[in-house]
């Protein structure tokens, strides 16, 4: 890209869509042939990891390069602190107009508004700094007014349009695949571009493959449920639920407990993927149109997701917990200046969402926030792996039940004791609870993550390692805003600047 030149950025996430579901990252099952060609002119994070679940805290994390112990934002509807900066607001700062194709689930901060605010009404809020050209929040409204556009009979709720035409496992859908939710968010984007003179900065955000895990035709059927791989898990829930009281927990919530009937897991899988080979044909129809509009060589493109799925591996469903399944995501940059590097793939290097902030600022030349807790991939794209990079990745989950107290009740915990900690690098994963015993895996010898060594005396040195390593992580990354200044006679003085002449 030379100076001058137009710089354009498409953010697009795709929702529950674990990380080794790519093509490009040699999955033997699911296709994906646009996202393969995207890796093709890009670039492949092979260990890209979400730093919380569900959709609001990951994503609060994303838009704000922040770890949740940073943001505080820990469940869907927790308010994120009016006092954070993030992307949408610093590009709008510069002179983009940041806008929105989809939803960000952002939940406003109640100090700054009426109480009487309708924002405050719903948990699935745009997030401060963005334009929502199209808001679609899961009740998909602005789907189903296209949806009668294009001579559908749709209820007042269009979430019904979701029901599948019979009872029959795998059944479809029955709005045509032009039609789904990722076709219209597709078309609106691209019609958007056509009237923008000037450069642009979009996200797009496609709500699926998030349940309900349903997909029309040609999606509903193109896997065969047979060829779906088993589950990863011990023999029975109720093994699986012994390594763990929070586990147990969970495999006793109905709903969350997924794998009984074995059939209907390896359906939910071949739903699954044949939903992801939907989104993919739009990303691939959205990308397209970029290139045809002559963009396609001044436009930054990133695509990641919230969380994973845990698609019945370790008798689990959703996203939660500890597992690799619920974090491990994709993640493709292209960066148009970054040719030599096509079609590069980063193995060995832990990525994680809270670098996907400053990697938009310094592609735009524009300065990093101190609250970022994550760093630029530009080194990346360039060829070039940074002196000091992290060694593994870091996550966190909440289970707190703030109103209800269902969770505290069941395990006789404080609302703020309701917490874990994740510190998983090439060997191992080390899982803090604040007042329950932590879990230790060696992914050398079990990478499928089923036997908690944690308790185990030949483990006791190597796990008292992570745990420092996890101490000084979070010592490390505490909120440094004013950390750096000094009021001096002379005035206030930043050491960080200083240092950096």
């Amino acid at each position: 890209m030379n100076p001058g030149a137009r710089r354009n950025v498409l953010l697009i996430t795709v929702d529950q869509w674990r990380g080794e579901c790519l093509g490009a990252a040699g999955h033997p099952i699911v296709r994906t042939p646009h996202l393969d060609r995207l890796a093709a002119e890009g670039m492949l994070f092979r260990r890209h990891y979400a730093q919380a679940a569900p959709c609001g805290p990951s994503r609060a994390s994303l838009h704000t390069g922040q770890y949740l112990m940073n943001h505080r934002s820990p469940l869907n509807g927790s308010p994120l602190d009016a006092r954070f900066t993030n992307l949408a607001l610093e590009v709008r700062a510069a002179g983009y107009d940041p806008v929105l194709f989809g939803y960000t689930d952002a939940s406003p901060d109640p100090r700054v508004l009426a109480p009487d605010d309708p924002r405050l009404r719903s948990y699935e809020g745009v997030l401060p700094g963005y334009r929502a050209v199209v808001d679609l929040p899961e009740h998909a409204t602005a789907w189903g007014v296209w949806l009668r556009e294009q001579g559908y009979d749709v209820p007042d709720d269009v979430t019904r349009m979701y029901e599948p035409i019979s009872d029959a496992p795998g059944a479809p859908v029955a709005y045509a695949a032009e039609h789904t939710e990722a076709a219209f968010l597709t078309g609106e984007v691209l019609e958007y571009l056509d009237g923008v003179d000037e450069d642009w900065f979009v996200h797009v955000a496609y709500i699926r493959p998030h349940p309900p895990f349903v997909a029309p035709e040609p999606y509903a059927s193109m896997y065969d449920p047979a060829a779906m791989p088993d589950p990863i898990r011990r023999d029975s829930y109720v093994d699986e639920g012994d390594a763990h009281v929070v586990l147990g927990g969970a495999l006793a919530i109905p709903g969350i407990r997924f794998g009984d009937d074995l059939e209907a897991v390896r359906q939910l899988r071949a739903t699954y993927f044949g939903m992801m080979s939907e989104v993919d044909a739009q990303v691939g129809r959205l990308l397209d149109g970029i290139r045809a509009r002559g963009q396609w060589d001044d436009t930054l493109v990133i695509l990641t997701s919230d969380h994973g799925e845990q698609l019945g591996d370790h008798w689990l469903t959703e996203k939660l917990g500890w597992f690799d399944q619920s974090y491990h995501i994709p993640l493709i940059v292209h960066d148009p200046r970054a040719v030599p590097t096509f079609g590069a793939v980063v193995e060995d290097a832990f990525t994680e969402n809270v670098d996907l902030m400053p990697t938009i600022l310094e592609w735009l030349d524009l300065p990093v926030p101190l609250q970022c807790d994550g760093a630029s991939l530009v080194p990346f794209l360039e060829g070039e792996r940074p002196a000091r990079w992290r060694d593994g990745a870091f996550w966190e989950w909440e289970f707190r039940d703030p109103i209800g107290k269902t969770v505290e009740s069941m395990l006789d915990l404080d609302m703020d004791q309701c917490a874990l900690s994740v510190l998983r690098d090439e060997h191992g994963k080390y899982v803090h609870f604040t007042r329950l015993p932590p879990l230790f895996y060696d992914l050398d010898r079990d990478p499928e993550e089923l036997v908690n060594r944690a308790a185990d005396p030949e483990y006791a040195a190597t796990v008292l390692g992570y745990a420092q390593r996890m101490l000084s992580l979070r010592m490390e990354h505490v909120d440094q805003t004013l950390t750096g200044l000094v009021v001096t006679p002379m005035g206030v003085l930043d050491g960080r600047v200083e240092s950096s002449k």
